[in-house]
């Protein structure tokens, strides 16, 4: 954690484009494992992606009224 800390500081635009990277590679994996898990349903193409943002959004909504 402190190494990621210093990189911020040290070299912003590196920080950017790794934090970058690693979010969507995330959403890349969590997209992916959503179809898996919807696939045999027969749904349409774009349902794992409204069910990743819906469970995003909640997420959100719980971390907000938590504050």
């Amino acid at each position: 954690m402190n190494y990621l800390r210093r990189l911020q500081y040290e070299r912003p635009l590196l920080f950017m484009v790794v934090l970058f990277v690693g979010l969507w590679v995330g959403f890349q994996v969590v997209l992916y494992v959503a179809q898996l898990i919807l696939g045999p349903f027969g749904l349409p193409a774009w349902a794992p992606l409204v069910l990743v943002l819906v469970i995003l959004v909640v997420i959100a909504r719980k971390q907000q009224r938590s504050r």
